[in-house]
């Protein structure tokens, strides 16, 4: 990936005002569906479908100090707990660790992707989980983008969401089922196809040329590198590897997986 040597400072004027928009879908699909046994995933909704905030409440996303195209920062956790409420009365940026067993899983993180003499691009990525009756509800990540006006230091567009994937999150349900003589932790994962925090609109990026840029797809490797240490690991398809070990004189080493190694879904 190229190397930028140009530093910004991003700056946000924090008088000004936003309106933030929230949505989390009914969820369709469970793979034990849980969906249809437990009420508070069944009933699973956002908390607050509007409000507004101080443009303030993204200062915990902006660098302390200038920063380059591609270099990635860390996010405070104030402002991105209080946001995350609007989805949610009871979210929690710890994850729950002590549960896997990694440290790795944690984290908030931001790339500047590009920027010209108009915008600023942020994109970002948070691991977050929220508290339910019962039980956790872990999303695979929330992905988002930071568009900033430099002229005026407003956000022009933001999102913050769950991408969509086959399964995009993960459920730990205490319960008790029939034949169990007490509670038991038991988990789960689905599909819930919208589950986001929005203000503006993505078309301010469209056609824009910007003076240094980075994609989007070297901007989000950055940051999954910053959670995952698995993902500097050269992998190969099963095939790959019959064919490259003979010739290199090394064992294969095989992996069986029931999930993706780049994010919380089950």
């Amino acid at each position: 990936m190229k190397t930028f040597d140009n530093k910004i400072m991003i700056n946000l004027d924090d008088d000004a005002k936003i309106s933030i928009k929230a949505f989390i879908a009914p969820i369709e699909h469970t793979a034990g569906n849980f969906h249809k046994r437990w009420d508070a995933l069944a009933n699973l909704r956002a908390a607050e479908s509007e409000n507004q905030y101080s443009t303030a409440v993204f200062r915990d996303f902006l660098p302390s100090e200038a920063v380059s195209v591609g270099e990635c920062w860390q996010i405070k956790q104030t402002s991105v707990q209080q946001l995350l409420k609007q989805l949610h009365p009871n979210p929690s940026l710890e994850m729950r660790v002590e549960m896997y067993g990694i440290e790795e899983a944690k984290g908030l993180w931001a790339c500047l992707r590009a920027y010209n003499n108009q915008l600023e691009h942020i994109v970002f990525r948070i691991h977050a989980e929220f508290a339910l009756t019962d039980g956790w509800f872990t999303p695979s990540q929330f992905a988002g983008h930071l568009v900033i006006d430099r002229n005026q230091e407003t956000v022009v567009f933001f999102q913050m969401h769950v991408p969509t994937s086959t399964l995009n999150f993960d459920v730990h349900w205490e319960t008790t089922l029939e034949g169990w003589d007490a509670p038991r932790w038991i988990t789960d994962g689905g599909y819930c196809s919208q589950m986001e925090l929005c203000a503006g609109t993505q078309d301010v990026l469209q056609d824009t040329e910007f003076t240094e840029a980075i994609t989007q797809e070297e901007a989000e490797r950055s940051l999954i590198l910053r959670f995952y240490e698995s993902q500097r690991i050269n992998w190969v398809s099963l095939e790959e590897a019959l064919e490259m070990a003979p010739a290199q004189q090394k064992p294969v080493h095989v992996i069986s997986l029931d999930g993706p190694l780049t994010d919380e879904a089950c």
